[in-house]
């Protein structure tokens, strides 16, 4: 056990500790002003990054092909926690995502589930061996394998997730040598779907808005039509992009210095611990902070990407490729909609956001990529 240990990425831990310092650092800036509504978030995040590296480690030793083995059993298990979701989970925030744990813990099924697709999307690809996909006999049944959760979660709703699974699909479709006639004709539906989705929205967008309001989901109404029509919005429905983009600017080059946000501390910036932490990270540290940090992301993925090259089992490349795929769009989407060039969709900053569910899912994450590290000795395809 301890010398397959000693075969670990260090260098991608070393960066897990850097993002355990600077996200309990942030989050503790970020709950200064709201001291008694968030209390101890910040040890909470030190404690779950605690538990991080226990599932980290853990998970490394486990080999990632039996999990591959038993992948549709996890699969209709993570469906069936989506399902449960609806007839247990309270509502929060106008969604029904997550279960009340002892503790007043919080788990969100949704975000377990992008692995289990990771997983599940590996062991399809897995059985051409890198010859290349079939539309109907390939493709389709995997979309067909991202689609169900995809359902259940948007109409819990969550938009965030929901795209992601979509993400993971591409991304994993694209490295298990789809044809660029079949690319095409995806690019091509793609571009239509946001078209006539564009145009209908605006031509129905009186009775859009009514009706998600009288449904209560009026939030989707204004995140939607805020990104689309920013002129037309009004200044309640770009309250939160407008003013992170004025906080984020404000910081210049090296900020106003740590818990020192202005724009932050008097409360205009909502879930700054949350979805809006890299706005904690451009008022306080400014351009250079916020430069530092993609760095090191840039470095994380790439490490990555360097396990992935040297797999010598396919599937396992496929697994790697669907986690980066998945943080580099959750890094996108959450540092774009704080500037403007993406809409609020509430995902968070991976590994820097306050969360425990969605930690310790990415910490599982990395120990998969680990054991996938340690155990490319020559294999049997299940």
């Amino acid at each position: 056990m301890f010398f397959k240990l000693k075969k670990l990425d260090w260098p991608m831990v070393g960066i897990l500790v850097v993002f355990m310092v600077f996200s309990t650092l942030l989050v503790r800036s970020a709950i200064a002003p709201y001291e008694t509504q968030f209390k101890a978030y910040d040890l909470k995040t030190l404690g779950f990054y605690l538990a991080g590296f226990i599932v980290v480690f853990g998970m490394s030793l486990v080999d990632y092909r039996t999990l591959l083995k038993y992948s549709w059993y996890i699969y209709g298990g993570g469906c069936f926690l989506l399902v449960l979701v609806f007839l247990f989970a309270p509502e929060i925030n106008g969604a029904r995502s997550w279960f009340m744990l002892p503790g007043g813990l919080q788990f969100q099924p949704a975000e377990l589930v992008k692995v289990i697709l990771i997983l599940t999307t590996a062991y399809l690809l897995g059985q051409r061996n890198g010859q290349p996909l079939r539309f109907r006999r390939d493709i389709i049944p995997i979309a067909a394998v991202t689609m169900l959760p995809f359902i259940l979660v948007l109409i819990q709703p969550d938009l965030g997730n929901a795209i992601i699974y979509l993400v993971v699909l591409v991304a994993m479709l694209w490295i298990g040598n789809t044809k660029y006639s079949h690319v095409l004709i995806g690019l091509t539906a793609v571009i239509a779907a946001l078209i006539a989705f564009v145009t209908i929205f605006n031509s129905y967008n009186v009775q859009i808005h009514d009706y998600l309001e009288q449904h209560k989901k009026l939030h989707w109404y204004q995140r939607i039509n805020t990104f689309i029509n920013p002129d037309q919005a009004s200044s309640d429905d770009k309250h939160q992009s407008s003013y992170a983009k004025i906080a984020i600017g404000s910081g210049g080059l090296l900020g106003d210095g740590y818990l020192q946000g202005e724009l932050k501390n008097k409360k205009f910036v909502p879930y700054p611990y949350s979805d809006s932490i890299f706005v904690v990270v451009g008022e306080e540290f400014g351009f250079l902070g916020s430069a530092l940090l993609l760095l090191i992301y840039f470095l994380f993925i790439y490490r990555m990407i360097l396990i992935a090259l040297h797999c010598i089992d396919k599937r396992g490349a496929y697994m790697i490729v669907g986690i980066a795929a998945m943080f580099l769009f959750q890094i996108f989407e959450n540092v774009g909609m704080m500037i403007g060039l993406m809409p609020i969709t509430g995902i968070t900053l991976p590994f820097i956001s306050y969360g425990g569910t969605s930690l310790l899912i990415n910490m599982l994450c990395i120990g998969l990529v680990f054991s996938i590290k340690l155990h490319q000795e020559k294999y049997k395809v299940d």
